[in-house]
């Protein structure tokens, strides 16, 4: 998976990866580390975070990929908002290739590192307040976890992967949530908005990144959705 890979420049000088073979990137061009602040971190986790909860918040993220989602999470996380995070990716890439990108410029270079050197398929805990556990799975066919209170949703595009953002698939994802969780994603095609409408989430769009998408989509699932 690590082949036919480019890191690229994105528009607000963060790093993200050309797979040349599908023609696909990681992170939006239009700037990486803004994408992820935005649409996963305020949208997602901060917006869920201003609601009640218990303990520490469970966050789901379907993509692990350069690990950006985690650390700008991990940046976030606090003793009011601390965090299980459980992250599945099917094709880790190389910590040799991660080291090429620039998050350290730009982000924590310690949390970045940490994460990345974290074993994967074990809970590690990073700070006191940011627990991540990378698992190396299948997304479509393998368990979720449970109890989950925060989605992102980072697959690449269903052009690309129709499979990962199938009925089938969402309905499992959404069983994984705990009421009034909540779920981002870049993705605003109306084909996806009405598939999670049909697997019993509340859809709303939402303004997208300054310079990036105009609109993302955050889905909420209430009280009594019933599957």
């Amino acid at each position: 998976m690590n082949n036919n890979l480019k890191i690229e420049v994105t528009a607000d000088g963060s790093h993200t990866i050309l797979i040349e073979e599908l023609n696909e990137h990681y992170h939006s061009v239009k700037g990486a580390l803004t994408e992820s602040q935005h649409i996963y971190r305020d949208c997602a986790f901060l917006h869920r975070a201003k609601q009640p909860f218990n303990t520490r918040l469970n966050l789901l993220e379907i993509g692990f990929g350069t690990g950006l989602n985690a650390v700008v999470t991990a940046m976030t996380a606090n003793a009011e908002a601390p965090v299980h995070y459980i992250t599945l990716e099917k094709y880790p890439l190389s910590v040799d290739f991660i080291k090429q990108l620039n998050y350290n410029e730009c982000i924590d270079r310690q949390l970045f590192e940490a994460i990345h050197s974290a074993d994967w398929n074990t809970p590690i805990a990073i700070t006191p307040f940011f627990t991540i556990e990378k698992r190396q799975c299948d997304y479509i066919v393998d368990t979720l976890p449970s109890n989950i209170d925060v989605v992102y949703f980072d697959a690449f595009a269903p052009e690309k992967q129709p499979d990962m953002w199938s009925t089938k698939c969402f309905d499992k994802l959404v069983n994984s949530m705990n009421d009034n969780a909540v779920l981002t994603t870049y993705c605003a095609k109306g084909e996806i908005r009405r598939t999670l409408q049909s697997s019993g989430l509340i859809v709303e769009r939402l303004a997208g990144p300054v310079g990036g998408k105009r609109e993302i989509l955050r889905a909420t699932k209430h009280q009594h959705t019933n599957q």
